[in-house]
């Protein structure tokens, strides 16, 4: 009974320790980017009329809930999308730009082929599937669909265009953009 009790001991501090569920997603409270350690910011649900189409989770090295800090950090940070509904390729491709338009219509203009490279990387997604958008200073901003990086787009402006998209003045819900800033 001893060793039983050590061993499940060993095993609950050995397990990783998670941050939240959101509408029957878990993310990890911590992960690891470039050798950067990013913690779990918050977690949002973005919506369309009444359906959930996917749930967001914003990770930084410092926690904050100003949208404007974490657009303008050059620092690594990472917009994890897991979709729990399936989307095909035109519905996320025509909301993300509408997204772009919304947020940074003026640096998408000066960005046309970094905007087309991001929603040429998209593909559709089957609920449970992931979309990640990383950013690390020096290297840029890469989009990975279901754990295959697609397409890297260097430089800090892209990078801050990209994230304005969710944490813009328009983002695609309020209480999204709310969620991921970590306000309730």
């Amino acid at each position: 009974m001893r060793k039983l009790l050590l061993v499940l001991a060993a095993l609950a501090v050995a397990a990783p320790v998670v941050a939240e569920t959101l509408a029957g997603v878990t993310l990890p409270d911590s992960i690891s980017v470039a050798g950067h350690t990013l913690a779990l910011n918050g977690m949002g649900v973005r919506t369309k009329v009444v359906f959930k189409v996917y749930v967001a989770g914003l990770y930084l090295e410092k926690k904050t809930s100003n949208a404007a800090e974490v657009i303008q950090a050059d620092a690594p940070k990472r917009l994890v999308l897991q979709f729990v509904r399936n989307v095909d390729r035109g519905q996320i491709t025509e909301a993300l730009d509408e997204s772009v338009r919304n947020n940074a219509a003026t640096q998408a203009a000066a960005l046309k082929a970094e905007v087309a490279q991001f929603l040429g990387a998209l593909e559709p997604f089957k609920s449970g599937e992931q979309l990640v958008v990383t950013y690390v200073p020096g290297t840029g901003t890469t989009v990975t669909v279901r754990g295959v990086d697609k397409v890297t787009i260097p430089g800090p402006p892209f990078g801050q265009l990209v994230f304005s998209m969710w944490l813009g003045p328009k983002p695609p819900s309020g209480d999204l953009k709310k969620g991921l800033l970590g306000i309730r």
